[in-house]
């Protein structure tokens, strides 16, 4: 993997994480189950999107 790839694995790793803490924030201060249950599938498609860039670094 050159340098400049390694750069963008960086930076989508670093997005996922935001993206990911974001879902979290917004779980702490739902009440809607229906959105919880929306909004925690989407963090949980975040994980398995940070865990693929992660592999191949």
């Amino acid at each position: 993997m050159s340098p400049k790839e390694l750069l963008y694995v960086e930076d989508a790793l670093g997005h996922e994480k935001i993206l990911k803490a974001q879902c979290q924030e917004a779980l702490n201060n739902l009440t809607d189950p229906e959105l919880k249950g929306f909004v925690q599938q989407m963090m949980n498609d975040h994980q398995q999107l940070f865990s693929q860039f992660y592999q191949l670094v």
